[in-house]
């Protein structure tokens, strides 16, 4: 008979305790527990979890011939179905699932049962890819289904009522739930499936995708094991909570994880997250001679190579994956980041384009084309794509920014705010989301929220250097000249700290308007200063010469520097022209100014 219900919780606790808890101190035990599980998911065609299982058993020690796993132990059941059992697996393994499935029927072992699920739910899949592939192009909609997932639903859920699915069953159960799109019951079955088999890391993986805030993830009851800490530390990274994530990996690599590739991979993924390019790309450029023919992630590496227009690296990177396998979404999305750098926004596209053939629901090529689509111009094929990016996954803060651009573009500021705004909530530290929420407000004259954007967007590490401008633009606007003052100083400041003098357009508008707010507070010294750094840019310099000319004739005049008016803090020292010494005046609180 199929393994009743005590026999099913037996295997669940045995499997529980092999977890064991949340302590890494025997890592040999861990080994153990990772290369049987690699087995035995290899065994059910599940290629990904026993490759992560693998790989990262192979960053421990190796054990001796006394300690490996040993083979898993037959049943009655497993004995009956095996020459069935290794028929259909050699068809699953050619990706003939229909005839795989045929000669699985009526079989009662859970590893043989499981491989005719499984191959049933893939021949649905594979049919409905190809559909796709032929008679849509990747942009047009009309979601064509998989016709096997309700069928597959009513069996599995017979057997799970009756409790006959193990670990693996349960995993595929919830495959199925979250495919019909189900997600509070896909979510309660994984939750099981991690209970009783904390090893697979395909049921962590899948909850991670379903898991949508922090506060989602405090009400699960998940299984105390050591699984639990990689489970966490990748959810922390699609979360965007990055700090915890870094924290976690160092944890793992403390406790005897430093030569796993997986989690290099991972902490590289994380500073890419938080925009620190330099310690992400210094990452990858290591994962890369530890693991030279690897292909995951380098569409991320490519996508920081593009943000710092490293053309040589970005091409070498192409031409190398594209020997390694030119037919992988990872390949196609690199090949196209190289096209995007050059200009060439068509042929980039184009392989976004083959990318998604290759994988509709492959992330990042419909975030990358709805912004090449954006460089040509053709905003309504921009929108589907970032659509298509959210339908996929609704965390990517990139899509939902791209749809903000989109509609700004179109003049719809209302549809603009809320697509920021759903991009701010996913990163509410970018200044990025803060700066175009602050225009977006601007434009609909919400003046005090814009205000409020810009003000936060500068505490919070303005990455462009912009938000104090906007913010010194709509004080003017406002005829609240001290507080304009104000912003533009601590603009220059910032500017000139970097220790190079960006080519910032915006410099000279700020010396320009100091130069005639001290020239009006009648701080002759201060307005000179500001008039002679004016002269140093092509736009501002006639005003600049101007000005000079127009504080020496009145000081020719006999008027003297003003020293009632209060004057907001001045420049630093090194800005200000040699002969013409500054004087201090106690700086304003900025932040009683601004909100």
């Amino acid at each position: 008979a199929v393994i009743g219900r005590a026999g099913a919780m037996a295997a669940a606790a045995s499997m529980v305790a092999a977890a064991g808890g949340g302590d890494f101190s025997d890592l040999r035990e861990i080994k153990k527990q990772l290369l049987s599980v690699a087995e035995r998911s290899r065994e059910r065609g599940l290629q990904h979890s026993g490759k992560w299982a693998a790989e990262l058993a192979f960053a421990l020690e190796p054990l001796p011939l006394s300690e490996l796993p040993p083979p898993p132990v037959l049943t009655e059941e497993d004995a009956r179905d095996l020459d069935a059992y290794t028929l259909a697996k050699s068809y699953f393994d050619l990706k003939e699932y229909d005839r795989a499935a045929y000669f699985l029927q009526g079989c009662k072992s859970q590893k043989a049962y499981f491989l005719y699920m499984y191959s049933r739910y893939l021949s649905g899949e594979k049919k409905k890819d190809d559909e796709t592939v032929d008679s849509l192009g990747p942009l047009e909609k009309g979601q064509v289904k998989n016709e096997a997932l309700r069928e597959l639903r009513v069996e599995l859920s017979k057997k799970h009522k009756a409790q006959e699915l193990d670990g693996f069953g349960l995993y595929l159960y919830g495959v199925v739930l979250r495919k019909l799109d189900l997600v509070k019951e896909a979510i309660d079955v994984f939750v099981e499936a991690a209970h009783v088999l904390p090893l697979h890391w395909g049921a962590w993986l899948e909850l991670c995708n379903l898991i949508t805030d922090k506060e989602m993830l405090k009400f699960l009851s998940l299984p105390d094991t050591w699984m639990k800490e990689f489970f966490l530390a990748h959810i922390y990274t699609e979360l965007q909570l990055i700090e915890e994530a870094l924290q976690k990996y160092q944890s793992l690599i403390d406790a005897g994880f430093s030569k796993s590739t997986y989690i290099i991979s991972q902490i590289a993924v994380a500073y890419h997250n938080i925009r620190d390019i330099d310690k992400a790309l210094s990452i990858f450029n290591e994962l890369r001679k530890q693991d030279p023919y690897r292909i995951e992630n380098m569409d991320t590496f490519s996508n920081l190579l593009y943000v710092r227009s490293m053309k040589p690296e970005l091409s070498y990177l192409a031409h190398n994956l594209c020997e390694i396998d030119k037919y992988r979404v990872e390949t196609c999305c690199v090949i196209g980041n190289y096209y995007s750098l050059r200009s060439q926004h068509e042929k980039a596209a184009l392989y976004f384009q083959r990318a998604l053939k290759l994988n509709p629901r492959y992330l990042g090529a419909w975030t990358l084309m709805g912004h090449e689509y954006m460089e040509m111009k053709n905003t309504s094929a921009a929108i589907q794509a970032y659509r298509h990016a959210i339908e996929v996954n609704k965390r990517d803060y990139r899509a939902w920014y791209g749809l903000g651009q989109t509609y700004e573009i179109l003049k719809m500021p209302f549809y603009c705010l809320y697509y920021y705004r759903r991009a701010h909530q996913l990163r509410p530290n970018d200044s990025r989301m803060l700066v175009a929420l602050g225009e977006c407000y601007e434009k609909l004259n919400q003046l005090v929220e814009a205000k409020k954007c810009y003000w936060r967007a500068y505490a919070v590490g303005d990455v462009e250097k912009m938000a104090l401008v906007k913010l010194a633009k709509l004080h003017e606007q406002l005829n609240e000249s001290e507080q304009a003052a104000q912003c533009y100083i601590k603009y220059i400041q910032d500017i000139y700290s970097c220790g190079e003098v960006v080519e910032h357009l915006e410099v000279s508008t700020a010396f320009r308007y100091l130069a005639q707010y001290y020239f009006k507070c009648k701080l002759w010294d201060e307005a000179s200063a500001c008039a002679q750094k004016c002269c140093a840019f092509n736009d501002t310099r006639e005003e600049g010469k101007a000005l000079l000319r127009q504080i020496l004739q009145l000081r020719n005049q006999g008027e003297t520097s003003s020293t009632d008016v209060a004057a907001p803090f001045f420049l630093p020292a090194s800005l200000s022209a040699n002969n013409t010494p500054t004087r201090r005046v106690s700086p304003l609180n900025l932040s009683s100014v601004t909100p």
